[in-house]
């Protein structure tokens, strides 16, 4: 594999992986609302929203390698 092809999946697969992360982390955001308002609970939709998105992330680099 070039050095450049690989370059190019390396930058790929980290703009993904901050798109994803970003989205869950906005997600769990509004999870939280949600979250205190009915179950008087905090961090976990934040946490969830986020791992989510990072495993997603992890998916994909692991399929495009």
């Amino acid at each position: 594999m070039l050095e450049s092809e690989l370059g190019r999946k390396w930058d790929g697969c980290m703009a993904d992986a901050v798109l994803k992360l970003g989205t869950g982390f906005g997600l769990g955001i509004k999870g939280i609302v949600f979250s205190l308002t009915f179950f008087k609970r905090r961090m976990w939709p934040l946490a969830f929203g986020s791992g989510v998105g990072l495993a997603l992330a992890y998916s994909n680099c692991q399929h495009d390698f």
